[in-house]
């Protein structure tokens, strides 16, 4: 609401595991725990990054979201919130 009045929309993304190649080199993690990243998902599996990508282009983009603001996009690989 603060910026609203200078043209300026605030949304966000908010995504569930997403696959990266640092996965596997997290030390934190060990090879079954990656090998299972993101199967307590109802997908069984993490996103990947092409599959997130769009949902930031869509909210940076006037043409197609400019009434949108204040809203967080959550991708969870059907997991639902409340």
């Amino acid at each position: 609401m603060e910026v609203i009045d200078r043209g300026i929309r605030v949304n966000a993304v908010a995504p569930g595991p997403v696959w990266t190649p640092l996965n596997a080199s997290d030390p934190g993690m060990s090879p079954d725990e990656v090998a299972q990243f993101g199967a307590d998902y109802p997908m069984g599996r993490p996103a990947q990054p092409e599959e997130i990508a769009p949902a930031y282009v869509f909210l940076a983009s006037d043409a197609d979201s400019s009434y949108i603001t204040g809203s967080v996009v959550e991708i969870l690989g059907g997991r639902t919130t409340s």
